[in-house]
């Protein structure tokens, strides 16, 4: 096999922190960070021994805490490409909320303008979801990013979608209507964190506001339906192995459903989710699946030529990764 073209269609900007990107970031902001690289770790990403969903979310709050300047936003976008493209990812789709980016005093238009800068500084193909965030209250911040999704919305080359993410089984997906009603109106494509921390619902919930992707989708299967439906309508699932391992989305990987979906015609795309937090790259969540589940090379060519068929991009893009699959296998 030639240079896998790795495809991550599931990435968080904030979840893509690195410690030597913090550092930098740092630096670059004249923002003090734990001397200790052991510490300044342990901040950034879960131990093996990750407990529960509480304790990975803690993880967010440093690496947000170094993108509230135009500056960190626009850096760590560049960086996190770099990282990628040096990891064999040959198309990569960045998420983030603008409104978690907001502390300091930018606007979400700010925040979104950097994030555009940044993603110009670096030639990996590179595409940004914007996410609306599950919290109570800030009704008006999600209604701003779709109408901001809308203002910079393009077919490939920045602002391709939007989603949404946070605490699922809190804040449950039938909460967020309105939003995805006009994200629907506006033509904006979007996928939805859906079937994680939150059962089988969740997804039909984002199936009926029109999601085109689901992020995660690992609970699907508990409305066989649901799952009949997921398979006849060709909706692309998100699916973030180790993520889902060490936020106990899934209690025994024994019975993870991979195969399952893999056997029955889902399909699967394979994701990092946050690459920092949960020690991965879009490599090893492959080998994982490889050691783990035996997935097989054939495999390995099909959920990948899914991703890029699943992209929010051009078609032309699309034709490109696939040709690029199909010639390294």
């Amino acid at each position: 096999m030639k240079n896998i073209p790795y495809i991550d269609l599931h990435c968080h900007l904030d979840g893509s922190i690195t410690l030597d990107i913090a550092r930098k970031l740092a630096e670059l902001q004249n923002i003090e960070l734990p001397a200790d690289d052991a510490e300044l770790e342990s901040k950034l990403s879960v131990p093996e021994s990750c407990e529960s969903l509480n304790e990975f979310l803690e993880c967010f709050a440093l690496p947000c805490s170094l993108m509230q300047t135009k500056e960190g936003i626009t850096e760590s976008v560049r960086l996190v490409q770099e990282k990628n493209k040096e990891q064999g990812v040959a198309y990569l789709e960045l998420r983030f909320a603008p409104q978690k980016h907001c502390d300091k005093g930018l606007t979400q238009t700010q925040v979104i303008e950097a994030a555009l800068a940044g993603l110009k500084m670096c030639d990996l193909h590179t595409n940004l979801i914007l996410c609306l965030m599950r919290d109570k209250g800030n009704e008006k911040e999600n209604m701003e990013t779709i109408e901001l999704a809308m203002k910079y919305l393009v077919k490939d080359g920045g602002v391709v979608a939007v989603d949404l993410a946070g605490a699922e089984a809190l804040f449950h997906t039938d909460q967020f209507a309105e939003p995805f009603k006009k994200a629907k109106e506006y033509g904006i494509p979007f996928t939805i964190h859906a079937g994680e921390a939150d059962g089988a619902k969740s997804v039909r919930d984002a199936l009926d506001y029109g999601a085109v992707r689901i992020g995660h989708g690992v609970r699907t299967k508990e409305d066989p339906a649901l799952l009949e439906y997921v398979i006849k309508n060709k909706i692309p699932l998100e699916m973030c192995p180790n993520s889902n391992r060490q936020t106990k989305s899934v209690d025994d990987m024994t019975k993870y459903p991979i195969r399952e979906y893999l056997a029955k015609g889902v399909k699967v795309t394979v994701c990092t989710d946050d690459p920092a937090i949960c020690r991965t790259t879009i490599a090893k969540e492959f080998e994982y699946l490889e050691k783990k589940f035996g997935i097989t090379a054939a495999e390995k060519k099909n959920m990948l030529l899914n991703a890029a068929e699943a992209a929010f991009t051009d078609e032309a893009t699309k034709a490109s990764l696939k040709k690029a699959i199909e010639s390294a296998f």
